[in-house]
């Protein structure tokens, strides 16, 4: 790394030996995470590090077909077309219409995207959460927090839905992580894999997004329903949930986004829920079957602990989500 100095203080630079390194494949973790982040705001090093790619024995001639396939493809497509294709598929407003005359584009449509324009960014922001955020496992979230309420004081269950909230509420967020990021869910998969801030910590960003949106959603939920005697209290489903979460991520980690969260999904079913329902659907018996899995020190204190154990294991196969899914 060259080293210099300027008004805004020290920085480093990108040199050859370790640009070369990079193409190879053969930089430690530390310094090409720096050399990717770096080469996000300076041109120089970014050229450098192109260069350097593009001279690989392996890389050069494949990045050569790519972009031979690329600009094949985009002469046989007209502009409008691509355009109009790649706004529209993009989520974020009406298609944009292109015109071309005397050297000029003119993009029509462009902004117009249904929010008001100081609301635009933040809704920007939303849609870039994950895909979770914008499909039907938010639809489910409300429905679960909100039917809830409604069949406690609208059906007049009143307590006996406490349980029922209980032992949905770990498993909502699951659903949330699995739709957020992978093969199966994310239409620019491929791309944002390759990116920098791609793979874990992107995957981290979208689940703190669901977690940010569901935890409070079903912690209000749980505090406005009746109380049930000798039941766990509105927050006790927080640690087994946040437990699960990562059990699901570090399970992906080895199988896969989806499959991951639906394997830990099934686990809870079969072992919490299933011998929880034993003694009906509903009530007090299901509120004594479910209590031992939430109530008391020790028990939240093992959920803990199964956190940052999955925590360590997601810490220690972090490299894996830089790798592209199979199918």
């Amino acid at each position: 790394m060259r080293r210099g100095r300027s008004g805004l203080g020290p920085h480093w630079h990108v040199d050859g030996e370790l640009a070369a390194r990079y193409a190879a494949g053969t930089a430690a973790e530390s310094d090409a995470w720096s050399l990717e982040k770096h080469v996000e705001a300076c041109g120089a090093c970014a050229a450098a590090v192109s260069s350097a790619v593009r001279a690989g024995p392996e890389t050069g001639p494949l990045l050569a077909s790519v972009r031979a396939a690329v600009l094949e493809r985009a002469v046989q497509e007209p502009r409008e077309s691509v355009g109009s294709r790649a706004y529209a598929d993009n989520g974020t407003g009406p298609a944009i219409g292109t015109s071309t005359g005397a050297g000029t584009t003119t993009v029509t449509g462009a902004g117009t995207t249904g929010v008001p324009p100081r609301l635009s960014r933040a809704a920007r922001v939303v849609w870039a959460a994950g895909p979770a955020l914008r499909g039907a496992w938010l639809v489910a979230l409300v429905v679960v927090a909100l039917g809830a309420v409604a069949l406690s004081y609208g059906a007049g269950l009143g307590a006996s839905v406490r349980p029922l909230l209980l032992v949905t509420a770990p498993v909502l967020p699951l659903a949330g992580v699995a739709l957020s990021y992978g093969l199966h869910a994310d239409p620019l998969y491929e791309i944002t894999t390759s990116t920098p801030s791609g793979g874990l910590r992107l995957l981290l960003t979208r689940a703190a997004a669901v977690l940010a949106v569901s935890v409070p959603a079903l912690t209000l939920a749980g505090a406005v329903l009746p109380v049930a005697a000798g039941g766990p209290g509105a927050a006790a489903w927080l640690l087994p949930g946040l437990a699960l979460t990562l059990a699901a991520l570090a399970l992906g980690s080895f199988v896969g986004g989806r499959r991951g969260a639906a394997a830990v999904g099934a686990a809870w079913l079969a072992f919490v829920v299933a011998p929880a329902a034993v003694g009906g659907p509903a009530g007090a018996a299901l509120m004594a079957g479910a209590s031992p899995y939430f109530a008391g020190p020790a028990v939240q204190s093992g959920w803990a602990a199964g956190a940052v154990a999955c925590a360590l294991l997601l810490a220690a196969r972090r490299r894996s989500f830089d790798h592209l899914e199979t199918p």
